[in-house]
């Protein structure tokens, strides 16, 4: 193993133990270098990894600082792998997507408010009136952010935020015969908030299954882009 990796091992242990809590400031880097065991070239590296990672923060002229370790943050930087896939990742991620937004789907359906589905509501309305591809992508970006929101559980949200970013869903559309592509796409919506309204996670399921099939289906037509 690397000595940078091992140095980015140790850090990280320090946090999982509790020694280094969220919030906390790191020792100077010579305490820290000394109390690790590494050269301070190491351990330097190490905190520029982490930090890339959003495991650490440095603020400027007042040391080094663990990040308050939040899912959306520590996930932030694996939505580029979804901006960036192509072919069978693509797909791959979809069908990540399609074993969790059913589910979030279905709970969704047995927590929704009126107020929430008046939103949803309004979401649609103005993906329906969308003017281009890029806007058409912000409302179903919001629509399905706003279902998984409703389970309340961060960690899902975060992870199918990164599952399928703005970038990935244009390349998705483009590859495809898009104005065809997006009046699909509103009547799966319009299925999914129908099952919403009605309360019946099942159909809530099926109807977020049958949407995220659909894509599927789109990127291997247009094989994989």
């Amino acid at each position: 193993m690397a000595l940078t990796d091992q140095a980015i091992d140790k850090i990280k242990a320090m946090i999982v133990s509790g020694e280094l809590p969220p919030g906390s400031r790191l020792p100077k880097e010579g305490e820290l270098a000394l109390q690790l065991g590494l050269s301070r070239s190491s351990l330097r590296e190490a905190v520029r990894a982490l930090t890339a990672m959003q495991i650490l923060v440095t603020r400027q002229g007042d040391g080094t600082y663990v990040s308050d370790l939040e899912p959306q943050r520590l996930l932030e930087n694996l939505s580029f792998v979804s901006d960036v896939s192509r072919g069978a990742t693509a797909l791959h991620l979809l069908q990540v997507r399609r074993l969790l937004e059913p589910q979030a789907a279905a709970l969704a359906a047995t927590r929704a408010t009126e107020e929430d589905l008046a939103a949803l509501r309004r979401i649609l309305d103005e993906a329906t009136a969308a003017g281009d591809v890029e806007e058409f992508i912000r409302c179903d970006i919001d629509f399905h952010r706003a279902i998984a929101d409703l389970v309340a559980n961060p960690v899902l949200s975060a992870i199918l935020d990164m599952l399928s970013t703005q970038t990935q869903r244009v390349r998705i559309l483009r590859g495809t015969e898009a104005a065809q592509a997006i009046d699909h796409a509103h009547r799966e919506h319009e299925a999914i908030l129908a099952a919403l309204r009605d309360g019946d996670a099942q159909l809530a399921a099926a109807a977020a299954a049958v949407h995220v099939a659909a894509l599927e289906r789109w990127v291997r037509d247009a094989g994989g882009h």
